[in-house]
């Protein structure tokens, strides 16, 4: 028993894929280097088939994810989460993720510390922040620790506060204390961190800007930030 191989056709939209017809319709596409040793009129067994199925099911998978990491890098998780979304089957998405390990597409930590630096440049974030983020974004714990290494708080908070700093001109020190804190605490620093940083930045803006907070403000006797 078995389905003979009517045509061999190169596919219009993806020329390195090549179509494969049994019995006169179609039945699955393959990698042409996968099609390269079959030929019309070669009879295969179900098993073969089956195995062929299932070829052309990881290199399709395998090709929605090269596809998705050509926008930005991803972690495992995240495209495990994707293929499934595509109703690939479990199987199947653990075979393409581990060919895309072997061909060096996907590595958490690589994926972890592209992150971390991406945020430092444009967004930055608090250990905390950046710890909940890798954790959603599957990364293990050992990994996220690892790069987190080296990172200094107090120079990513300052870096955090500069813009909303600009947008708070013209309040009192004591309003402008209390949403910048809170601004910081909300990108994930530790209040240590945030009252070292506002006050670097309130001595900043006093020492360049005389008139950047409110008329006759001051800041004796203000409460410490909570």
């Amino acid at each position: 028993m078995g389905q003979t191989i009517t045509a061999l056709e190169r596919q219009k939209r993806q020329e390195d894929r090549i179509s494969v017809y049994l019995d006169g319709e179609f039945a699955f596409g393959l990698p042409d280097t996968e099609a390269a040793h079959l030929r019309v009129g070669q009879v295969l067994s179900d098993e073969a088939i089956e195995a062929l199925r299932a070829i052309d099911a990881l290199s399709r998978a395998v090709d929605r994810a090269v596809r998705l990491l050509a926008r930005r890098p991803y972690s495992v998780e995240e495209i495990r989460r994707y293929l499934a979304s595509k109703d690939i089957a479990p199987g199947v998405i653990d075979a393409a993720l581990a060919r895309l390990e072997d061909l060096g597409y996907v590595d958490d930590r690589a994926f972890a510390q592209y992150w971390v630096e991406n945020r430092e440049r444009f967004r930055p974030r608090g250990a905390r922040a950046l710890c909940y983020e890798l954790r959603q974004k599957g990364i293990a714990d050992a990994i996220i620790t690892q790069v987190l290494e080296g990172l200094d708080p107090a120079e990513s908070a300052y870096a955090a506060a500069q813009d909303k700093a600009r947008r708070l001109r013209g309040l009192d020190r004591r309003t402008f204390r209390t949403r910048l804190g809170d601004f910081l605490a909300r990108r994930g620093f530790e209040y240590e961190t945030i009252r070292e940083v506002v006050g670097r930045l309130v001595a900043d803006l006093e020492e360049n800007e005389t008139d950047f907070f409110a008329p006759h403000d001051t800041d004796e006797d203000e409460p410490e930030i909570e």
